[in-house]
């Protein structure tokens, strides 16, 4: 059993709904069965009793014991519905969960990356079948080797160079110890060595590395993401953190989001948990302070997964890809970019290779960064669950999530630090409550 933990109030609602109301049930059925006055529509067209079930559903999950807090919030029709800072940043110290709580966003940081890809490219900067041998000479004349497994001294020259558009959706064949067995494993251990002697150490002994695949060939989830965030640095002139916040944060006001937490923000770092599989209990994996890896801008600010944001702000960068580039007052893409990076590029025969251990793909395909829903029969099956076609997305290795759907005028924000294979994380019971609240 893992345990209990004590229960706090949430905060932030948009509806003002109080702490009495929002405890009535446990289950989703039960929470909206239990408030028949709460029947009429509330914000964002949301059933008021559905609101309640959702928040209800996050208690629920940090009172058995399940994680020690999360921040969810739903938007719709251009109003933000719902927000729930529910539990712990640290269950330890008590430290209440805020609004404003800041999280290591890991991939969510890859859908950041691919749009400052497309602003490079509509700067004139490249185009997206351009080979990246101009801009990143280190990858110029890839080997490639006749199986990922092959000795590499077996490799011979690849038939064609990496491409940007290989690089956004994971065709490079540059790939992760993780996704490989043989020697090549090793090679790219000694390559992850090298990130601390920054971004230009590091792409150089990439460049060194045969390829596992042919590029263009097939979806390989990892470096390619890295890959990018250099070619983003070099592309613009600046560093990736610089363009980053010069071309995406600040334009939109996203002034919690960066490569690491400075010490004057600290004080809203969650903690990072995982489940001891023997106990069940929550294990600390890091913590705000000093000593975390997140205390200062590291040497390889990593455009795969190195990002730490906050609720209200990746909704402002959401909300301009829902709104097809634009955010209020401010242009970030064009129409035609963001049509393009929410649009399937893989193949029937790249959709059937598994991938994170089961049939990944199956009601999915991949954008640029983002998955994209396209059969929702398949996807409501899924571990996934049920989203309208056209919905795009991307998780986080610590548990965050986030979607947006078109077709329904809404995006749904999951931020908790518990790894996403963790089976107790409640983000599945977010997800089918904030669909099951919507009543027009």
């Amino acid at each position: 059993m893992r345990p209990t933990k004590s229960r706090i109030p949430s905060i932030g609602f948009a509806d003002g709904l109080d702490r009495r109301t929002l405890l009535a049930g446990a289950s989703l059925t039960g929470l909206m069965a239990a408030a028949p006055a709460l029947a009429k529509t509330g914000p964002g067209g949301f059933s008021a009793a559905g609101l309640v079930a959702v928040a209800g559903a996050m208690q629920g999950a940090v009172d058995s014991g399940a994680a020690a807090g999360m921040v969810t919030l739903l938007y719709r029709h251009g109003e933000i519905a719902q927000v729930n800072a529910v539990g712990w940043q640290d269950e330890v110290a008590k430290t209440p969960m805020r609004r404003d709580t800041i999280f290591r966003i890991a991939s969510m940081t890859k859908p950041i990356v691919s749009v400052a890809t497309l602003i490079l490219m509509e700067d004139g900067k490249f185009k997206l079948t351009d080979p990246v041998d101009a801009i990143l000479p280190e990858l110029a004349n890839p080997k490639l080797l006749g199986s990922p497994t092959d000795a590499l001294d077996t490799a011979a020259a690849a038939p064609h160079s990496i491409t940007i558009l290989d690089l956004l959706t994971h065709r490079s064949g540059i790939v992760t110890q993780d996704t490989v067995h043989g020697p090549l494993v090793a090679a790219l251990k000694d390559a992850d060595a090298m990130r601390e002697m920054g971004p230009d150490a590091w792409i150089k002994r990439i460049g060194d590395l045969p390829l596992a695949y042919e590029p263009g060939t097939r979806f390989n989830y990892g470096n390619s993401f890295d890959v990018l965030g250099v070619l983003v640095a070099r592309a613009s002139g600046m560093t990736l953190p610089e363009f980053l916040d010069a071309r995406i944060f600040r334009p939109l006001r996203m002034k919690d989001t960066g490569f690491f937490v400075p010490a004057d923000k600290t004080a809203r770092f969650a903690t990072n948990y995982k489940t001891d599989p023997q106990t069940g209990t929550l294990v600390v994996i890091d913590q705000p302070g000093e000593h975390s890896r997140w205390a200062k801008m590291p040497a390889f600010p990593s455009g795969a997964g190195g990002l730490v944001s906050t609720a209200p702000d990746y909704l402002s960068f959401a909300r301009t890809l829902l709104g097809k580039g634009r955010s209020g007052d401010v242009r970030i893409l064009s129409h035609e970019s963001v049509a393009l990076m929410t649009a399937n590029q893989l193949t029937p025969d790249q959709r059937k290779i598994p991938f994170a251990g089961f049939e990944f793909w199956a009601g999915q395909g991949f954008g640029l960064g983002v998955s994209v829903v396209d059969d929702i029969a398949k996807q409501a099956l899924s571990p996934f669950g049920f989203s309208s076609a056209g919905s795009f997305g991307w998780p986080g290795l610590y548990g965050t999530w986030w979607q947006a759907d078109p077709k329904e005028d809404m995006i749904q924000i999951f931020l908790i630090q518990l790894p996403a294979s963790d089976p107790h994380s409640p983000l599945r019971s977010f997800q089918a409550a904030s669909y099951q609240a919507i009543d027009n």
